[in-house]
């Protein structure tokens, strides 16, 4: 048996390109210090003293940043090379961070708060674009999910010891963050530079053979990757101040619930994505891994159970709903690109989950203080459940050629 579980994820893991491993280094560099975003609502409730509403607007100040800064990263990395904007977005977005950290007043932040995720975000499409580059159709999910997994084991250190700090102080939370960012700056440019210099050079000349917006199917696949992040996003604005506010769960066991997700994701989504991989449409997998998102909100209500319990079960709803997810997501627009217009297919992507930045704190917020978590909670699974029949009525439009380019 244990042989077995050994041989599975030798497989895995094999006949991966070494870029595509540098780069997943890289990203557990950057994400191990990933703390200031699950943790915003809750330092501008109670630190700054503003209300859940104003916490979301300064979310919905990210998420505009956001948007900006991932159509601005993907069209400078089909025009200048992914390693440029990313090694650019890396040491300003550290910088970013330790401007934030200085600053009390509302609009201040709110103004910062957008300038770091306009630099940031615009680090997304580079990465995801030179994912793209090293990989190709046999391995690109697993490419993704390499990445994915590194990146999550960074997170899991990240949101336990952003616990810890934010119970010591909240500022601290920006500190080695931007602290992580400019690590993993100088990682980059001493790891991948030597053996990305012709690959840099073909991809700044090569010029798009088609446009991303000539792409029906995959505008309606951004749309509906919008309303998923709309539903995903909860998870690091109104999910996180529920836990305090109405389960009484502290910063620290928030931190650990948020680590547990990024530990599960980093054991099991490899060997699952290779699994599973290739067996059915990956908008099937998308489907019912919004189906599994979607309970893992509503169980939030069932208060019959003790609540710690019900956080850690809805994680865990949550995190294999997300695996079932993300990695063929990845996976569905990286296959309908090439090396000309990646950039473009990854900003408009990650446009989808920067503009549920915008309005996913908003509504959900607005939600929460109207009529309560509990019908937030409902209308979450309602919306993820209609968004998963959404993806498989995009199975029957989507073209099988374009996604095996």
């Amino acid at each position: 048996m244990l042989s077995r579980i050994f041989k599975l994820y030798k497989e895995s893991f094999a006949g991966l390109n070494n870029n595509v491993w540098l780069l997943a280094w890289i990203n557990l560099i950057n994400r191990a210090g990933t703390m200031v975003i699950p943790f915003l609502s809750m330092y501008l409730t109670q630190e700054i003293g503003v209300s859940l509403t104003k916490a979301g607007f300064v979310l919905t100040c990210f998420g505009a940043g956001s948007i900006l800064g991932a159509l601005a990263g993907g069209k400078l990395t089909d025009k200048i090379g992914h390693y440029k904007v990313q090694m650019i977005t890396l040491f300003f977005g550290g910088i970013s961070f330790f401007i934030l950290a200085t600053l009390n007043d509302y609009n201040s932040i709110c103004l910062m708060t957008f300038i770091l995720a306009l630099v940031n975000e615009a680090y997304r499409p580079a990465n995801m674009s030179a994912i793209g580059l090293y990989s190709n159709s046999e391995n690109r999910t697993r490419s993704s999910s390499l990445v994915r997994l590194t990146t999550n084991l960074g997170w899991a250190v990240g949101a336990s010891l952003g616990g810890i700090l934010a119970s010591i102080d909240y500022k601290l939370l920006f500190w080695v963050d931007g602290a992580t960012n400019l690590i993993a700056f100088v990682f980059l440019y001493l790891l991948l530079r030597p053996a990305n210099t012709k690959k840099e050079k073909s991809e700044s000349i090569h010029k798009a053979t088609s446009s991303v917006y000539k792409d029906k199917e995959f505008l309606l696949f951004v749309l509906l990757s919008y309303f998923f992040a709309v539903c995903f996003f909860q998870i690091f604005s109104t999910y996180p101040v529920f836990l305090k506010k109405e389960f009484l769960i502290s910063e620290h066991q928030i931190g650990i619930l948020f680590a547990m997700n990024g530990l599960l994701i980093a054991f099991i989504e490899m060997i699952t994505v290779h699994s599973l991989a290739g067996k059915r449409n990956d908008l099937q997998y998308i489907a019912f891994g919004l189906v599994l998102v979607g309970i893992s909100f509503l169980v939030l209500n069932a208060t019959i159970l003790p609540t710690l319990l019900l956080a850690y079960i809805s994680c865990l709803f949550f995190t294999i709903g997300e695996i079932f997810c993300m990695p063929f997501m990845m996976t569905f627009w990286m296959n309908r690109s090439n090396d000309g217009n990646r950039g473009q297919y990854a900003s408009l992507y990650t446009v989808a989950y920067s503009l549920a930045h915008i309005t996913g704190p908003l509504i959900g917020g607005f939600i929460a203080d109207e009529i309560g978590f509990n019908k937030l909670w409902i209308s979450i699974f309602i919306f993820s459940i209609l968004t998963g029949l959404g993806f498989l009525l995009l199975q029957n439009f989507a073209s099988p050629r374009k996604q095996k380019i």
